[in-house]
C-alpha cells in the first residue's frame, strides 16, 4: 500500500475530489494548508507600508491505496490540479507499514483470511 499526499491549489480541490470519486477512489483525508514554493508569496502595498505573504493557503489531500491503483490515481490528480503555473502543487508517494482501521480494529494489509495474531506468527488457542 501507499499514501499518496498531493498538495494542490485550493480551487483545484473539488475538481481533483470528483474525478477521483468517478474513478472510485472515494477515501480520501483533506486539509488546509499553507506553504511556499516557486509560485512564490504575495505582496501588497498599503498606506500603511508593505505586507508580505510568504505561504499560501493549499490543500493537502491524502490517499491511502493499493499499489496497483496508485498510477491511475497519480494519473488523475495531475490532468485535475493542472494549471500550467507555477503554485500547481507536488504529490509525494511513500510505502505504508501499517493501515489499521479504528471502527473494526483490523489491519487492511492483512490478507482477508489472516489475523493479526496470524500474521505476527503466533498461533490463538
Amino acid at each position: 500500500m501507499k499514501l499518496i499526499t498531493a498538495v494542490v491549489r485550493p480551487e483545484m480541490c473539488q475538481p481533483v475530489k470528483d474525478a477521483l470519486r468517478e474513478a472510485g477512489i472515494n477515501g480520501m483525508t483533506i486539509t488546509h494548508v499553507y506553504g511556499s514554493g516557486s509560485q512564490g508569496g504575495l505582496r501588497f502595498t498599503t498606506r500603511a507600508g508593505e505586507i508580505i505573504i510568504d505561504e499560501l493557503e493549499k490543500t493537502k489531500i491524502e490517499i491511502v491505496l493499493e499499489d496497483k491503483k496508485v498510477d491511475k490515481a497519480l494519473d488523475i490528480i495531475v490532468k485535475s490540479a493542472k494549471t500550467g503555473k507555477p503554485g500547481d502543487g507536488r504529490i509525494i508517494v511513500t510505502p505504508v507499514e501499517k493501515f489499521i482501521r479504528i471502527r473494526t480494529e483490523t489491519d487492511e494489509m492483512l490478507k482477508e483470511s489472516e489475523t493479526p495474531l496470524e500474521a505476527s506468527g503466533v498461533k490463538e488457542e
